[in-house]
């Protein structure tokens, strides 16, 4: 059983067109197969094309025409190597040691030679889990060599998959000595900090704070508040990070390479040591903290009628979490009776909890969460207005118990909690961007420029033809029109067809990436767009902010004020914020990508963990997506995804892919499977290591066209 290959009968393979000129590219291997990231496109490499390369290595190729007449690529050099250390499984082959990578993109043993000790001074046996560092590549005459580094632990070491994915993506637990001791006696005297002539003291206001309940750092507030006549002053004040960390300091340098915090299924790998993250910066309730706030007024229809950004002295009065902020948007309605579970019952109870301490304040603490929701639903329909792109997507996520065992499994989608939140911030991030960008100040804008025509087109193609749009549509997602790509995404919306829908679009989307200078944010139809409400786990946050407040003491104070600033907000000279910004912007990209795929990575770990205990069991769920490895399905209980591969679709069959139109055909049965085709599937196994989770088809229905 398997594919049938779409070229089956054609015995001719890759004809090479003579002078075909040589291009540079990067390599991207996954489990759909090899392909070559180039300034011409993307192309898939031949079969045995990749040759010696390996995932993220930048090669030149040359293109030949494949038996279908598409381009195909060959590896004909290795300019750079992307990957330095491998994690795999040691085991023993004669005189030989031999790392097997776990990761499926490295797909080459490495040997480990005999006269290498590292086996033994790691303390290794046969079977255990290592990083290993690569000393020489694999080349057409010779096997890659490398040698152990740490052993990572046995096979049934339950944090094993974690640790797995830190040394995959060179991750560290703990933080250098040197930077926790510059962070280790840092505290907060707010004397001191007023006599700075740009801080306002604003304790008097009420604010709260809103994020996930298992948070451990709070570096944004709200606050609202009535101006008459319709209208409100909504606040966003975010934690001061850069008064207690000064530019180039070993505390700096050291968050400046990691650049970001990273948010792993059952840890947090921060960018700030704790005393900082989770302690004198965080915005935690009842304690008087620095901040730098942006106030902006808006009239009745939510429309921004001005701002104004200064330092201050804040207190946040109560923590929130979006559950709980949804039950009191709900008005704290009882439900049927058994109709709800634990995790509700829990919200509700926090709920109730931050009502009655807000009653002490004299405060209607629903009456204000409604008053602030009804601004982020009048600012996200100005948003749409412009021509603002807003995808849903569903993020999985694994709630752990005490010993980090996967205990539930919940969906994190937007909700009328996330979204106050989520527009506050955005209009705040834009605000402040815009300051910048009118004063032709560079900084670490977050930019996002158009999505290829190429791709674009690819993804309208696929969409007719699975019958989600019409060609009238298609014709304007071609174009590029964020009023088209919208609506599409608003027509779908809560139907059968939004996941397959967002994740074809979203895949057609460039990544936004952090540049020195404004070049717009496509997506969120901004002229202008940085991230600023996040500094104690994104640098570049921090970055905003030094400049920000240099900027304001040049306007407010002086050149002479703006001068003495600089030296410990951004720098002078050669070291000077200028200087650097460049690569700076680079690297926090490149982390965040590493950061994004390794948390997704973990949460991958502990849902196979999950499922490690439901062997054999049925569920109900959606085909998702379909590649050359089989049909992922999505399950409706929990949003967890696996893959049943070509072996376990049943049926003794080969299947044809049609790869524009990701469906799967049985040669002899006719059956088909496409993209939202409702299945029902059993597990049939799982790679906590890895993060696999294996399902076998048990009964196939229909298709959602």
């Amino acid at each position: 059983m398997g594919r049938k290959s779409r070229g089956a009968g054609r015995r001719r393979g890759p004809t090479r067109s003579r002078g075909t000129a040589r291009i540079a590219g990067t390599v991207r291997v996954t489990d759909a197969g090899a392909f070559v990231e180039t300034a011409e496109g993307a192309f898939r490499l031949t079969q045995r094309g990749i040759r010696e390369a390996m995932n993220g290595d930048t090669v030149t190729v040359s293109l030949h025409r494949g038996p279908g007449g598409d381009k195909r690529a060959v590896v004909e050099s290795t300019l750079a190597r992307s990957t330095t250390t491998i994690v795999g499984t040691f085991d023993q082959t004669g005189p030989l040691g031999v790392v097997r990578p776990l990761d499926t993109r490295v797909r080459q043993d490495f040997f480990v030679l005999p006269t290498d000790s590292s086996p033994r001074d790691a303390g290794v046996s046969a079977g255990d889990i290592v990083s290993a560092r690569i000393v020489s590549y694999p080349s057409r005459y010779e096997s890659g060599v490398a040698t152990i580094e740490q052993r990572l632990g046995g096979p049934d070491a339950p944090d094993l998959g974690i640790r797995c994915i830190m040394a995959r993506y060179d991750l560290e637990d703990g933080y250098p000595a040197v930077a926790v001791e510059q962070a280790a006696p840092a505290t907060l005297d707010v004397d001191a900090a007023l006599e700075d002539p740009l801080r306002r003291d604003i304790r008097d206001r009420f604010l709260l704070t809103i994020d996930p309940i298992d948070a451990r750092d709070f570096d944004d507030a709200i606050s609202l508040e009535p101006l008459g006549e319709g209208r409100v002053r909504l606040g966003v004040h975010i934690a001061d990070v850069s008064h207690y960390v000064v530019w180039e300091s070993d505390l700096d340098l050291e968050a400046r390479r990691r650049s970001t915090s990273v948010y792993l299924a059952d840890r947090v790998l921060p960018m700030l040591p704790e005393a900082l993250s989770c302690d004198v910066c965080s915005l935690r309730p009842d304690r008087d903290r620095l901040a730098m706030t942006v106030d902006m007024e808006l009239d009745r229809r939510g429309r921004l009628l001005g701002f104004k950004v200064y330092p201050s002295v804040i207190r946040s009065r109560l923590r929130l979490d979006y559950e709980a902020v949804d039950t009191l948007l709900d008005e704290l309605r009882e439900p049927a009776e058994g109709f709800e579970d634990r995790a509700r019952t829990e919200a509700r109870a926090r709920a109730k909890a931050a009502f009655e301490r807000a009653c002490t304040m004299d405060v209607d603490l629903a009456g204000y969460l409604r008053a602030a929701d009804a601004v982020a639903q009048k600012r996200l329909a100005i948003r749409h207005a412009r021509g603002a792109i807003d995808f849903d997507t569903v993020e999985v996520h694994c709630l752990l118990d005490a010993a980090g065992l996967p205990e539930r499994i919940t969906c994190r989608e937007r909700t009328r909690a996330t979204s106050l939140v989520e527009e506050a911030m955005l209009l705040a991030n834009e605000c402040v961007a815009g300051w910048l960008a009118d004063r032709g100040l560079d900084a670490a804008y977050r930019v996002h420029e158009p999505p290829s025509p190429d791709d674009l087109a690819a993804a309208a193609k696929t969409l007719v033809g699975i019958g989600a749009i019409d060609r009238a549509r298609a014709a304007g997602i071609r174009a590029a029109d964020p009023a088209a790509i919208e609506a599409t995404l608003e027509e779908i919306r809560g139907t059968g067809w939004a996941p397959l829908v967002n994740a074809l679009l979203l895949r057609a989307m460039q990544r936004a990436v952090y540049r020195p200078h404004n070049l717009g944010h496509f997506a969120l139809g901004a002229p202008a767009y940085c991230h600023f409400t996040s500094p104690i786990r994104r640098y570049p946050d921090l970055l905003v902010h030094r400049e920000l407040k240099r900027a304001l003491a040049r306007e407010r104070l002086g050149a002479a004020a703006a001068r003495e600033r600089a030296a410990v907000l951004t720098g002078t000279g050669d070291s000077s914020l200028a200087h650097v910004l460049p690569q700076l912007c680079r690297h926090a990209s490149t982390r965040e990508r590493l950061a994004d795929a390794a948390a997704h990575a973990s949460q991958k770990v502990k849902v196979a963990q999950y499922y490690a205990k439901r062997i054999g069991e049925r569920f109900a769920g959606s085909v998702s997506w379909i590649d050359t490895m089989g049909a992922f399905v999505r399950l409706d209980e929990t949003g967890a995804e696996g893959l049943v591969r070509l072996s376990a679709l049943g049926g003794d069959e080969w299947w044809d892919l049609d790869e524009d139109l990701y469906v799967l055909q049985g040669a002899s049965s006719g059956r088909t499977i496409s993209l939202g085709t409702r299945v029902i599937v059993e597990v049939s196994g799982t790679d906590a290591v890895r993060g696999h989770l294996d399902f076998k088809l048990i009964h196939l229905g229909r298709a959602l066209h």
